[in-house]
């Protein structure tokens, strides 16, 4: 395939403009010959909003949304109240998909990577050869890659393929997987299984590595549950948080201790041991052991309201620990079948795909969604692998990184163009449906699949239709249109599981090595990198950092100044042989002997707005510890660059506690309010009311505010605010109509921080507000704007 055209970022931002505008006026005119309506449909009004129900994945899971589109032309996302993922507010990721939509370096149509533009009906005589020899080996040569499977359409269409082909193979890779968490529930239960933490009934909880707030598939129900709990004040509760680095979840919490990941396991088993596990009492610092001890008695006096979770980069064996201190605790935690997947099929992992490309075993290859050549471990070498298939095809949004490494390309619609159906976290079924026939030459994965068991290709919409046909009765029309109306279908959620008692399973020794131990989490704006080219989410701010248009390897004041490193300073990061170029960022709240960095950068085939863009972290990752990367060594360069921040970090000795005011819960009742009439000083005249004596004003809870940028992203989408791009942010320029600034009147060790939206306060209908999953601010029944 051939290369992007290269363009400086200016001309690209320039011409996403023109993209959108190009493709929103083709959106809405179909292929056959139209006849003016002599009577128009009640619900299509010329410039009349309508919404429609329907889902956007993450990852795979589901998140139910209301698009809204304007005489045929999608044109902004808003939460379905009715959906469990959502619950009517929305995330940075379902905002940013209208541009996502109208991307004008998504792939138009098919491509062959000699010949460059080719058409569907070449690919299908070209995938006979390679299909013929599989067909009459059982299936076998034929290696099928996805991203997590949550739709009951698409696992019944692969379900069937690999019935007819027994011996082809299927392989799963999510960049941001649940692995550690689904194997440590097999060791404590003996099966695989999903839990669901009930944050809303829990009055004490203990984070270690975990970060439920932070961005993710289950950001908005989790957000919700506990700031919702803890606006009552009679069970506000206690948060304690063992993390390596600053998290939305750190920022919220009443205890925080920033914790080296290979320390956290020793948090678990002071716990454990405290409710009679008899472990051996690990090593740990004095400070640390404190913390631990007072989380535990904590934990204690509130069983049956207490609760433990644990991160995705922490060890099977830790999962199983905390499963057995939850159920000690009796935790409020539901435990569901995980509803990924297809039954009775354990998909093989990338792994395996390698060694099977490594014995030339692989007849004909085809990934189905995803960039696992640009996310898998950099160990893997998966680029070069893929060359060794005798035939490769992979189907996606872009050209990407996959796209350049195998045979074929095939351009995928994306979810506001195509038929399917989805998962929630919960297992409630979405019905996706599509606002606009596709742009370009796209197909779904639905339409896709078929052409691998020698079926004709067939629509998406008869695909899904079929697979609920049998569950809508004998008025499958009534029941259709139902679940298209609420954008789910009822009485699909999974059932709960009793899943008996949990063994209580030994941690591993630890594993630390020499030198710097570097988490890799995911971005909270690009998420796993298939993100990159969307400029709001490039020109939204981290929640912590600020920084936009990059990553940088965060580290504390002091690791930084004993490597004798500043901020900007760019070094070479090496480890298992790999290496990358990082500039250093110094944070607050980051543990000794560790760094941190975000994936998602460093790509060389998003397209002309994500190219080039900050450090592959990926390349650093190996298949045995994806999250974990030890014995980094640092090496400083000769160079420097300039961190683009939205927000610089400034030192005013008092200055926050007035500006950010936090007062604890137990002097809460006999605190004063301030700033209220003269006590709050201010340029402008004394607001005398409204003609009719009414007054207006919008109140935020900074209390409940997980500062997740949602609402930032929803202002620049309704109010078509433009991105100025990183030459302009490092001049100090930015466009948003709305920001979220950072405070923090802690120390660098400690921090003490908090979030504080600043809005344009000019909309009567803010976008900004019905988007917040934790509803800071909202309004009241009598249209004035309150929090």
């Amino acid at each position: 395939m051939p290369p992007l055209t290269p363009l400086s970022r200016r001309d690209a931002l320039r011409l996403l403009g023109a993209g959108i505008t190009l493709a929103a006026g083709g959106c809405s005119k179909p292929v056959e010959t139209i006849v003016p309506y002599v009577r128009s449909p009640e619900e299509l009004l010329p410039g009349v909003p309508v919404r429609y129900a329907t889902a956007l994945s993450l990852s795979g899971w589901a998140r139910g949304v209301h698009a809204i589109a304007v005489d045929g032309r999608p044109i902004k996302i808003e939460g379905n109240p009715l959906h469990p993922g959502s619950l009517g507010a929305t995330d940075v990721f379902a905002e940013a998909a209208i541009l996502d939509l109208y991307d004008p370096d998504r792939s138009r149509t098919v491509t062959e990577r000699v010949n460059g533009i080719a058409s569907w009906d070449m690919f299908e005589r070209a995938v006979n050869g390679p299909l013929a020899t599989v067909r009459g080996a059982r299936g076998r040569g034929l290696h099928l890659v996805t991203g997590r499977v949550t739709s009951p359409t698409l696992a019944r269409q692969i379900d069937l393929l690999l019935g007819q082909l027994p011996e082809a193979v299927w392989h799963l890779h999510e960049a941001v997987d649940e692995d550690n968490a689904e194997r440590g529930a097999e060791r404590a239960f003996g099966r695989r299984l999903r839990a669901l933490p009930q944050l809303d009934r829990a009055e004490t909880i203990l984070c270690v590595g975990a970060d439920p707030l932070g961005p993710g598939p289950d950001q908005i129900r989790l957000s919700n549950a506990l700031i919702g709990r803890r606006r009552d004040t009679a069970r506000f509760g206690r948060l304690y948080v063992a993390e390596a680095a600053l998290t939305l979840t750190g920022v919220k919490a009443d205890a925080r201790r920033a914790v080296d990941p290979f320390d956290q396991p020793a948090i678990l088993t002071i716990v454990a041991n405290a409710l009679g596990a008899g472990l051996p009492a690990p090593a740990l610092s004095e400070a640390t052991r404190l913390f631990a001890q007072a989380a535990a008695d904590d934990l204690m006096a509130q069983q049956g309201r207490a609760l433990v979770l644990v991160g995705v980069a922490l060890a099977p064996e830790c999962h199983a620990l905390a499963h057995w201190i939850n159920a000690r605790l009796r935790a409020p935690v539901d435990f569901i079948l995980p509803p990924e997947g297809i039954e009775g099929r354990r998909p093989a992992s990338l792994l395996e795909l390698a060694d099977a490309l490594d014995r030339g075993d692989v007849t004909c290859l085809a990934i189905l969604g995803g960039d696992p050549v640009a996310t898998a471990p950099a160990d893997l070498d998966l680029a070069k692998r893929i060359g060794r298939a005798r035939f490769s095809v992979h189907a996606g949004l872009h050209g990407d990184e996959t796209a350049g490494a195998t045979h074929w390309h095939l351009p995928l619609t994306h979810e506001l163009e195509s038929w399917s159906d989805l998962r929630a976290t919960d297992g409630t079924v979405s019905l996706v449906q599509p606002l606009l026939r596709p742009l370009y030459d796209g197909r779904s994965l639905h339409e896709i699949l078929p052409l691998f068991s020698g079926r004709t290709a067939t629509a998406g919409y008869a695909l899904v239709r079929e697979t609920w046909r049998e569950r809508g009765g004998v008025d499958f029309e009534g029941w259709w249109r139902r679940g298209l109306h609420d954008g789910l279908i009822e009485g699909t959620a999974a059932a709960i599981l009793d899943p008996g008692e949990p063994r209580l399973i030994a941690l591993p020794d630890g594993g630390r090595g020499e030198g710097l131990t570097v988490e890799l989490r995911p971005d909270p704006c690009l998420w796993d990198g298939r993100f990159a080219n969307n400029a709001w989410l490039q020109e939204c701010p981290k929640p912590i950092s600020k920084q936009v248009w990059g990553n940088a390897l965060a580290l504390s004041r002091a690791e930084a100044g004993r490597r004798g490193l500043e901020a900007g300073d760019v070094v070479r990061a090496s480890a298992g042989g790999r290496s990358i170029e990082v500039p250093v960022v110094i944070e607050s709240g980051v543990a000794e002997g560790v760094g941190v960095l975000t994936l998602g950068y460093g790509r060389e085939r998003a397209g002309a707005i994500g190219n080039g863009i900050g450090a592959n972290a990926y390349a650093l990752a190996s298949a045995a510890s994806p999250w974990l990367v030890t014995g980094v060594d640092l090496a400083k360069s000769d160079r420097t660059e300039t961190i683009l921040r939205t927000q610089n970090y400034v030192e005013i000795e008092g200055e926050t506690k007035k500006l950010y005011r936090q007062i604890d819960l137990a002097a809460l009742a006999s605190t004063e309010p301030k700033g209220v009439g003269a006590a709050q000083p201010s340029l402008l005249a004394p607001w005398k009311g409204d003609a009719d004596g009414h007054a207006w004003a919008m109140v935020i809870d900074t209390d409940a505010c997980i500062g997740c940028n949602a609402c930032v992203v929803a202002c620049q989408s309704e109010n078509n605010v433009p991105v100025v791009g990183p030459e302009e942010i490092a001049r100090g320029r930015m466009m948003h109509w709305l920001r979220i600034d950072i405070y923090d009147e802690g120390s660098p060790e400690a921090p003490r921080a908090g979030f504080q939206p600043v809005p344009c306060m000019h909309c009567e209908h803010a976008p900004c507000e019905p988007v917040c999953p934790v509803a800071a601010a909202q309004r009241s029944r009598h249209r004035e704007r309150t929090g």
